[in-house]
């Protein structure tokens, strides 16, 4: 019996599970500076994404490459805290231009690397025994990317009510959500067991 269904759910659930709070907050430092306007730039940032934690959590699923998991923990928020702090001072839509995005897509795909250590850790703890492919790391793999989809689509609408239809300062809402995000992602760091 294939087990594609129960590795989906569990990929999704990953993913939105409230206390795994990192993967969605690092979402959402990724996609505060974009509105829905913007969907293009956001599928193509979140290819850059997939593409970086499916080659390392591919490699280290399949123990080609080994890894501290502890130095990852800490690794994980400062992603966050990165991405967040660099939120905050960013001009008025200079994100718009093309050197910029290029940018983006390059981090999104690295830190998405080390995220992809992580989401292994998960996966190999759930099933420690053989991997098979279509039935476990590829169907985990896309119930994350549809975890994912997910918590960009309800951002962006978010995003959309409250700038466009409510009229709160883009600047604003970005600048007040990278805050409060780059501060979690600090206490996440420090909480760390890496010290």
């Amino acid at each position: 019996m294939s087990q594609f269904p129960l590795f989906y759910k569990l990929g999704i659930r990953y993913i939105l599970d409230i206390y795994n709070v990192e993967y969605i907050l690092f979402l959402i430092s990724l996609l505060v500076v974009f509105t829905i306007k913007d969907w293009n730039r956001v599928i193509i940032l979140l290819v850059f994404f997939v593409s970086g934690y499916t080659l390392t959590m591919s490699l280290a699923s399949f123990n080609v490459v080994r890894y501290n998991y502890e130095l990852i923990q800490f690794l994980l928020p400062l992603t966050i805290f990165f991405t967040s702090f660099t939120n905050i001072f960013k001009k008025k839509d200079n994100f718009r231009y093309k050197g910029n995005m290029r940018k983006n897509y390059i981090l999104a795909m690295v830190f998405g690397a080390i995220h992809g250590f992580s989401y292994s850790n998960y996966l190999t703890g759930i099933n420690p025994g053989t991997m098979k492919v279509m039935d476990q790391f590829v169907a985990f793999n896309l119930g994350v990317s549809s975890g994912q989809i997910v918590v960009a689509l309800i951002f962006l609408l978010l995003a959309f009510i409250f700038i466009s239809l409510i009229g709160i300062n883009r600047r604003d809402w970005v600048m007040v959500i990278s805050s409060g995000i780059a501060g979690v992602a600090l206490t996440i760091m420090f909480e760390s067991k890496f010290w």
